[in-house]
């Protein structure tokens, strides 16, 4: 970190507000040799904590500033490891929560824009969500509020981007976590003023868990992404030999280069995959279990069942 970016840091902390100028001067500074540092990624979010209010164009700066850090601090770029998970994890929880809607704001967006991040992430920002859902209040960078009376359209939207994420459990894929959250905002809002998106979001929800169907490897691990791109770039290997490698990695690439290349679409799929959206005894006796948990179905298990039968 340069000494004029943590001399400027140090006076917006200090006065708790930040000017346009002193934005594009952080940006500049920031930004001037490409890299965001963790010395500087630190320092503003010292800044965000201290600022008497916070603005739509501050919040973009603090988002695209430590999501650049976070995603693209480190190679292969687009990922989170374990180390800069535990940092972000860290940063935002210093004192137990999330303190501002831009801090809410980041975690969305790494999980909604990374290839894929470490679960220990994915499963902090389920806990923060359904806790900024179920006792936030104030407005959402996205539009509307947040509401801790009922389930707004702006915390519907919230949740859909990280249950949908393409960093989490697989790419728009709903886990068993995910699944279960809803149902614990569900039981914990029946009867409130709820959004119109808030059924649609529980039904689409549940239902993807249910009849989706996750591969182990659906998302390539931070380990396995780095061993690829230093094959990508070790020249002595052929092109040929390239692909032979990467379509044996994620059934979804082999599928595609099995149609461009006129070859079985289906190499290697099992009969497990091609039941993928089929409803597991498992599954079964899990939505059973939380169906029957208060004892009664209410209007929007009744819609899953519907659409699930409807699927059938």
């Amino acid at each position: 970190m340069s000494i004029q970016f943590a001399d400027l840091a140090r006076s917006v902390a200090t006065d708790g507000q930040v000017s346009p100028e002193e934005m594009l001067a952080l940006r500049r500074l920031g930004w001037g040799d490409g890299v965001i540092t963790r010395e500087e990624a630190e320092a503003i979010f010292v800044i965000n904590r201290s600022l008497n209010e916070t603005s739509g164009e501050w919040v973009d700066f603090f988002v695209e500033a430590l999501g650049e850090f976070v995603l693209n601090g480190s190679e292969p770029r687009g990922m989170c490891d374990d180390e800069e998970a535990q940092w972000l994890i860290g940063a935002l929880d210093a004192d137990g929560r999330l303190e501002t809607m831009a801090e809410l704001e980041l975690l969305v967006r790494v999980i909604e824009k990374a290839r894929n991040v470490p679960d220990s992430l994915k499963h902090y920002a389920l806990k923060q969500i359904e806790a900024a859902v179920l006792t936030g209040t104030g407005p959402t960078r996205c539009g509307g509020d947040l509401s801790d009376t009922h389930i707004s359209g702006a915390e519907c939207r919230i949740m859909r981007r990280v249950v949908f994420a393409s960093g989490g459990h697989g790419p728009a894929a709903v886990s068993r976590f995910d699944a279960e959250m809803l149902f614990r905002i569900k039981d914990a809002t029946l009867g409130a003023s709820n959004s119109g998106e808030w059924q649609p979001l529980f039904v689409d929800g549940v239902a993807n868990y249910l009849k989706g169907f996750t591969l182990a490897n659906a998302q390539l691990s931070h380990e396995r992404m780095k061993e690829l791109e230093a094959f990508i770039a070790d020249n002595n290997h052929g092109v040929d030999r390239f692909i032979g490698r990467v379509v044996g990695e994620v059934p979804q690439i082999r599928n595609h280069f099995g149609k461009v290349f006129g070859q079985r679409a289906d190499w290697g799929v099992t009969e497990r995959e091609a039941e993928g959206n089929l409803v597991t005894e498992n599954e079964t006796a899990w939505l059973d279990a939380m169906i029957e948990a208060d004892g009664e179905i209410d209007a929007l298990e009744r819609a899953l069942i519907d659409r699930i039968k409807s699927e059938i």
